[in-house]
């Protein structure tokens, strides 16, 4: 058996994803809300077909209604080799698009998003897979892949500042960056002796967050201390890497997840 998992229709959230021999990959919130009209805080949020407030900047609710949408469950089975799959797909009127969502669940993570425009005019959106990962102390990890890249700072005291990656990425405050990257990523988080790798395929964005200590004290579905506890490391595309589809075309995204008792 390769261990246990678990996906709501709502949202068509996976909220549980832990590979035997190691403990759960994916954060979720002991504060969590699992019910309509309430993002669920941890696991893989959907977010689509806008990220934060969109590009307007005044886009509600924040997100994206896919991460507070029921989903359609079209498929799931277990193949030959124990892995279980399960596919969803979502269609909205404005705009107007089709997303096709499949989740493998194994030894490693597979996720795939593709999204179609099926209406008769060309579409821009965002979209990104908003990834919770568990830590054992979010002081003590490092982010390697990013060194070089460009971002942008949305935490930074004095408002929207572009920088660029300078080594690994720790977490010593409030982090909040868009990166320019297209890179896998790797997590070595020493206290739980374990290494997390996100590839991905169909992403020019990747977006590193947590809360740290004030902005987790705000969050009423988040408990005060569990900012230590995990790290967001999303795949997506986001504000100028926003993809833009003609009538019936296709993007898809894909992300790898793969977690290692020592390096990977």
């Amino acid at each position: 058996m390769w261990g246990t998992g678990a996906i709501y229709d709502h949202g068509a959230q996976l909220v549980e994803w832990t590979p035997a021999g190691h403990p759960g990959v994916l954060f979720l919130s002991r504060h969590a809300r699992f019910e309509p009209g309430s993002a669920i805080r941890g696991g893989v949020p959907i977010v689509l077909p806008w990220f934060g407030a969109g590009l307007s900047g005044d886009r509600t609710p924040a997100h994206g209604f896919a991460r507070l949408s029921t989903w359609q469950l079209v498929a799931e089975h277990a193949d030959a080799g124990g892995d279980a799959e399960v596919a969803y797909t979502l269609s909205s009127d404005e705009p107007r698009l089709r997303a096709d969502y499949r989740v493998i669940l194994g030894r490693d993570l597979r996720v795939r998003l593709t999204v179609e425009n099926t209406g008769d005019e060309s579409v821009r959106f965002e979209e990104a897979l908003h990834t919770y990962l568990a830590v054992g102390d979010a002081t003590r990890i490092n982010l390697t892949g990013l060194d070089g890249a460009e971002y942008l700072d949305q935490a930074a005291p004095g408002g929207l500042v572009r920088a660029r990656q300078q080594g690994d990425v720790s977490i010593t405050s409030e982090v909040d960056r868009i990166y320019d990257s297209t890179a896998a990523v790797t997590i070595v988080d020493p206290s739980l002796q374990r290494t997390i790798e996100v590839s991905k395929r169909g992403s020019a964005s990747t977006i590193v967050w947590n809360p740290w200590r004030e902005k987790a004290a705000a969050l009423a579905d988040f408990g005060d201390d569990e900012w230590r506890r995990m790290v967001c490391v999303e795949s997506g595309n986001v504000r100028d890497a926003a993809v833009t589809l003609v009538p019936g075309q296709r993007h898809t995204l894909e992300v790898l997840i793969s977690v290692c008792a020592t390096v990977c």
